[in-house]
């Protein structure tokens, strides 16, 4: 990798290995973001929520240096860098950001595979989700926001509640 930049990047993980690859990355002082929701599971006997990756089997780390690029490729369960072609795949800032605030104020996440045509943009200017670029989108009927995830190809579903935001396009 010949220009190296700093900022926040995609690591695909063995599957549930998330959170040891976590483990390991707070070891070496690498700063990571991994996304968790509590999912609904249910045993023949019982129900509990668990934590689980909103996006399994990847891990959002922040390369200061090729020293963190080159540690953070040889911990135990991480695969690869995700890549385009020869070069790894930069994630920007704002992505990171969305995720975050999605993640502390809404319960009721979807995360989807589906391709969505491209919806009304509107940028959420007051309510639980200010500050948020996103897009609203018709689903079985209903209007839903989505958020786009980029190179790891999963959407981010939200119920649309009109009373709870405003909204500019």
């Amino acid at each position: 990798m010949k220009n190296f930049a700093n900022g926040w990047y995609v690591i695909y993980t063995q599957p549930r290995h998330e959170k040891k690859v976590c483990d390991s990355l707070k070891d070496h002082n690498i700063q990571f973001f991994l996304p968790i929701i509590k999912k609904l599971k249910v045993w023949s006997d019982r129900k509990k929520y668990i934590d689980t990756p909103l996006f399994p089997s990847y891990v959002f780390i922040y390369l200061k240096d090729k020293i963190d690029l080159f540690r953070g490729q040889n911990i135990t369960g991480v695969l690869s860098y995700v890549r385009m072609g020869k070069e790894l795949v930069k994630v920007c800032e704002d992505v990171i950001a969305d995720l975050k605030l999605i993640l502390t104020t809404v319960d009721d996440i979807e995360v989807s595979e589906i391709y969505f045509k491209p919806g009304q943009k509107i940028n959420i200017q007051q309510g639980p989700l200010t500050g948020l670029s996103c897009e609203i989108v018709q689903l079985m009927g209903k209007k839903k926001i989505l958020v786009r995830g980029g190179i790891i190809e999963r959407n981010i579903i939200i119920p649309f509640i009109p009373d709870h935001y405003i909204i500019s396009n």
